[in-house]
């Protein structure tokens, strides 16, 4: 795939300044996945041209949630940076057409904060949500400051029965990949289905006590318990946590009670929200989390995913 060759045409955004910015990318700061997990990431790109109104000039729209500032541009990413799929972002929020041979991306959804796209293969339960503003994973550490949208409340209200693009699954799943376990670096959270073995199993743990009421508890041992993967691929551990909504930052979290307090980083780390499901409707979320320091741990989210 050819790279963008016209990177002057993007003005610089406007960023605000975070106090302790500096500090907490140095904080964050850490090895690379360890790649044990494989790397299946693999969002689709429709042919069709984006339909989707485009928003004037950067950032896209008011109301959009600030950006990392230029200061933590080492680990969140360059607005210059070639990604495909930041360049597909580029082009549905500000309509800059991708170098050949990348096809146009078919923007299903265009917002201020983040944009929606098909995923690979294409299906209708195989979507994905990409933040507006350049940032590269998981690991960028302006996900866990206070100025961050909530892009996984913003995924669930898109993927839910009669949001914005439904995903049309039984049982319906999100995700990210850690670094080390994904293909292309424009953050993006996957919004698919779930076996329903998983939801039974999940449940399952939620009768037994198996998993963390409060984020205090995600890190213990007696809240990880083995799920098994899709495809055959087996068994692996996660931290498990519910909780009753998804107003709270997941990375926040998940640095504050799981990352730092064990010496992980968040480079490492997958993340896995699976709503539980009741005759009534949701009642809650299961929040999974697992990587390779655990015994059967994974850094991919893509094990318990349905997108095929």
């Amino acid at each position: 795939m050819n790279e963008h060759k016209n990177v002057n045409a993007l003005p610089r955004r406007q960023f605000i300044a975070l106090s302790g910015a500096v500090g907490a990318a140095t904080l964050l700061t850490g090895a690379g996945a360890t790649g044990s997990a494989a790397a299946t990431d693999d969002p689709g790109r429709g042919e069709s041209p984006c339909t989707c109104p485009v928003p004037p000039t950067s950032p896209p729209g008011s109301g959009q949630s600030p950006c990392p500032p230029s200061q933590m541009q080492a680990l969140c990413g360059s607005l210059t940076d070639n990604d495909p799929l930041w360049r597909d972002v580029q082009y549905c929020t500000r309509g800059i057409v991708p170098p050949a041979p990348q096809p146009k991306p078919d923007c299903l959804k265009t917002t201020p904060n983040y944009v929606v796209l098909h995923g690979k293969p294409e299906t209708q339960h195989n979507y994905l949500l990409l933040p507006s503003c350049r940032i590269t994973g998981i690991e960028c550490p302006f996900l866990v400051t206070s100025g961050v949208a909530n892009y996984w409340n913003d995924a669930w209200e898109n993927a839910r029965s009669g949001g914005g693009v439904p995903v049309q699954y039984p049982d319906i799943g999100l995700g990210i990949n850690s670094k080390g376990a994904r293909r292309f670096d424009q953050m993006h959270i996957h919004l698919a289905g779930v076996r329903a073995s998983t939801q039974r199993r999940l449940q399952e743990l939620d009768t037994m006590g198996r998993m963390a009421t409060h984020p205090a508890q995600w890190a213990a041992t007696a809240n990880q318990a083995p799920i098994t993967g899709t495809g055959g691929s087996g068994d692996r551990t996660y931290r498990i946590l519910k909780l009753t909504d998804l107003r709270q930052n997941l990375f926040a979290l998940l640095n504050q009670y799981v990352v730092r307090p064990n010496g992980l980083s968040m480079a490492d780390q997958t993340l896995i929200v699976v709503p539980k499901t009741t005759a009534t409707g949701v009642a809650g979320f299961y929040v999974l989390n697992s990587d390779t320091s655990l015994h059967g741990g994974t850094s991919t989210c893509d094990y318990l995913l349905v997108y095929a």
